[in-house]
């Protein structure tokens, strides 16, 4: 049995999260949630391929329809535009998809049980994120408190976020300290072959590069210089 479930979207964060788990030397399970995102197929590729990397042989990948079929944000619905270029911008991004992380955990809780694992890794970031409400320290402080609350009384298990409060820049830094493999994660929301350089999750992951004076080794579209001030 495992004693960590991993979250693994195939991002930056998300590895970076793995790696710092896998340092620990704790039994991994890497988990997956396929919740109809437009770069699904990318995304599950680099999710294998983070595992393999680290060798995890115990992988679950989830497949709810309903955050799709429900629509609302840019990351399900086509006909929403994702928003180009906007990093500074005020108020909650079309990108957000609605109480997402809730449901992830809610699924991530359910194995957690079954393989009594004792930790969920979770790769949230609230500093340096697009102002996504459920990355927020608070929220999963009090999702701890509802898996107290709803599971067998002989259950312990809690959410740990290494990233909760860094910035891309020192989760970049980290992953080199940590030997992540950069290039098996996809960041991009738009696209599944070159990253599209323009999309929240690639500025966000191209100025963490830039500011921490490395190379990023994804392929992108355009050769985007990203404001490090």
């Amino acid at each position: 049995m495992s004693d960590v479930i991993c979250m693994v979207s195939g991002g930056l964060d998300s590895c970076v999260t793995a790696a710092v788990a896998h340092s620990r030397g704790l039994p991994l399970a890497f988990l997956h949630v396929n919740y109809g995102q437009l770069t699904a197929a990318r995304e599950l590729r680099a999710f294998n391929e983070i595992a393999d990397h680290y060798q995890v042989s115990e992988r679950f990948v989830a497949n709810p329809t309903h955050l799709r079929k429900m629509g609302g944000s840019a990351l399900t619905d086509p006909s929403i535009a994702l928003p180009e270029g906007e990093l500074d911008r005020e108020g909650i991004p079309v990108s957000y998809v609605p109480f997402r992380n809730a449901n992830l955990l809610s699924i991530a809780t359910s194995w957690a049980e079954v393989l009594k694992a004792r930790w969920i890794y979770m790769g949230a970031v609230q500093e340096d994120s697009s102002g996504y409400p459920d990355c927020r320290e608070s929220f999963f402080k009090a999702f701890n408190t509802v898996i107290e609350e709803g599971t067998k009384p002989d259950t312990s298990i809690e959410i740990v976020t290494p990233l909760i409060h860094l910035s891309k820049k020192e989760i970049v830094d980290m992953g080199v300290a940590l030997k992540v493999p950069f290039h098996l994660t996809w960041s991009c929301y738009k696209e599944e072959e070159i990253a599209c350089g323009h999309c929240d999750s690639c500025l966000l992951r191209l100025r963490g590069f830039q500011q921490a004076e490395l190379h990023d080794p994804l392929l992108y579209r355009v050769s985007t210089r990203i404001s490090v001030e």
